[in-house]
């Protein structure tokens, strides 16, 4: 199944009738879900970081995300893929940490791609102070 023939998880199901769902759409979820039954015998480096606390799990987002463009920088895509699987399992696990389901994260980008056509980030408000680049 392609991009094209999979199903957007927010259509309605007169949209989507007889197709099915991307199965690496899922992958996220059931990472998720997959959290609640952790334990150290099987999985110890997961037991281990969701013991630590929130600033490791933080940590590791930044440097994930930094070997990410890393690897992208030094043109090297199969290391940009692996890196980029590292970074978000760890994303996973915070948004498991702090409460946040993958649900909410979609909704966030499904309202965002309905204001602007892409699920970019939107724009500041008036007022807030924005960073110089």
């Amino acid at each position: 199944m392609n991009a094209l023939t999979c199903i957007d998880p927010f259509a309605t199901p007169e949209l989507t009738h007889g197709m099915a769902p991307c199965p690496e759409m899922n992958e996220i979820e059931r990472l998720y879900a997959a959290l609640d039954d952790v334990n150290a015998v099987a999985n110890p480096r997961t037991a281990q970081l969701l013991a630590s606390g929130l600033r490791k799990k933080s940590q590791k987002i930044v440097e994930e995300a930094a070997e990410v463009a890393l690897e992208t920088v030094r043109k090297r895509p199969g290391a940009a893929i692996r890196e980029s699987a590292d970074l978000l399992y760890h994303l996973v696990v915070l948004w498991h940490e702090c409460g946040i389901e993958p649900a909410q994260v979609w909704a966030e980008m499904r309202q965002r791609a309905d204001t602007t056509g892409i699920a970019e980030k939107l724009p500041k408000r008036p007022g807030r102070h924005q960073p110089s680049i």
